[in-house]
């Protein structure tokens, strides 16, 4: 009898311990339709103070970074008569909503000074429905001109929309974190 007791006991354990993964999984968001096309919108300086180059550099490298690494068959610029035809399209409007310009001459001496811009990234589809929305900070912390913010942000962002929109994404949490955005939905 006794030996039937630990059996039992033995079960339960096994059984609880196996299951506790399961009960402390973190729910991961629902990803969005993969889509086939993304037009990108021009970069607007919203209430913010942005130097011209660094509005031109933003959109440039947000336009490559999207043909490169974004996972679209086809990467459409703002105003492009094409992307109305487009199948799939999903539309990328970006507001800048903070802007911190550092000193590059500062970094390079003391390490100090680092450059960080903020955008308010909103993916719609063709009818203007809001299928995702993130903030993505693009940095500049040790070496280099302060406008490689506006890459690293690319980068990030190029990252988001194959995460979330590519037929073939295999995103992970822990890639999430790595790619310095907070979920705004």
């Amino acid at each position: 009898m006794k030996t039937i007791k630990r059996a039992t006991i033995l079960w339960t354990l096994i059984a609880g311990l196996s299951a506790a993964p399961l009960l402390c999984e973190q729910p991961t968001a629902p990803a969005a339709s993969p889509a086939a096309a993304i037009e990108v919108e021009m970069i607007q300086p919203g209430d913010i103070s942005l130097p011209a180059e660094f509005q031109v550099a933003l959109y440039e490298n947000l336009v490559q970074e999207m043909q490169k690494n974004g996972g679209f068959s086809q990467v459409y610029r703002d105003g492009d008569r094409n992307a109305a035809g487009a199948s799939g399209l999903v539309i990328l409007h970006t507001m800048v909503t903070d802007f911190k310009q550092g000193s590059e001459l500062t970094r390079d001496v003391t390490t100090v000074g680092a450059t960080s811009i903020t955008l308010h990234c909103k993916f719609t589809d063709k009818n203007g429905k809001v299928v995702l929305e993130r903030d993505i900070t693009g940095k500049v912390r040790l070496i280099g001109d302060n406008l490689k913010a506006t890459d690293d942000f690319a980068k990030k962002a190029a990252m988001v929309a194959r995460d979330n929109f590519s037929s073939n994404s295999t995103s992970s949490s822990s890639e999430s974190k790595k790619s310095g955005y907070k979920n705004v939905i």
